[in-house]
């Protein structure tokens, strides 16, 4: 049974893009990288049990290998952009105590009620 699946506008033009380069439909494309990912993760140069202990800080990076190491930089990268439940009261407590709750694009804290605070 097909399913459906939201993902980003910037992944899905890649897919698009991606799919065109190679006569494929969108869902083809998806369903070829799909596979090509799975097929990575249980060749024996990428073990995802490693990838999985070093997020984890189990096993330090310096041992994976090269196609490890690229897997865990793009969880990471992707992890370390979502904040937790926790961050996210921590900084809804912040907020409605009127203090800083993140900085501007010029590095400025900014407050609760949108202020920079120089």
């Amino acid at each position: 049974m097909a399913q459906s699946v939201k993902l980003a506008d910037d992944v899905m033009a890649q897919v698009r893009r991606e799919a065109e380069l190679h006569s494929r439909s969108v869902a083809g494309q998806i369903t070829h990288w799909l596979r090509l990912g799975r097929a990575i993760e249980q060749s024996g140069a990428y073990d995802h049990a490693r990838v999985t202990a070093a997020l984890e800080g189990r096993l330090d990076t310096v041992e994976l290998g090269e196609e490890e190491e690229i897997a865990w930089i793009d969880a990471f990268t992707e992890k370390m952009s979502r904040p937790t439940r926790a961050e996210q009261a921590f900084f809804a407590k912040r907020q409605r105590l009127g203090r800083g709750v993140g900085l501007d694009a010029a590095g400025n804290l900014v407050r609760a009620g949108g202020d920079a605070a120089g």
